[in-house]
């Protein structure tokens, strides 16, 4: 289990194809503060059908997008 397990179910609930959530999102919706284990977690999201395509440090946002 995963601590962004709830960002994983928020996002697949989504359904959206194409989208960016705020680092602010994030931590709200996942109930804590991103750090660097969120660049390894990422690949979990794959399970999902989702991938992130970019992470902005300089807008704090992240790129999410349906796998093909």
């Amino acid at each position: 289990m995963s601590k962004y397990d709830a960002l994983w179910a928020w996002i697949r609930e989504n359904g959206t194809d194409s989208f960016n959530l705020t680092f602010a999102e994030i931590e709200q919706i996942v109930g804590v503060s991103i750090d660097h284990s969120f660049l390894a977690s990422k690949k979990e999201l794959m399970g999902y059908g989702y991938q992130v395509v970019k992470i902005s440090l300089k807008e704090q946002t992240v790129l999410f997008q349906k796998s093909v």
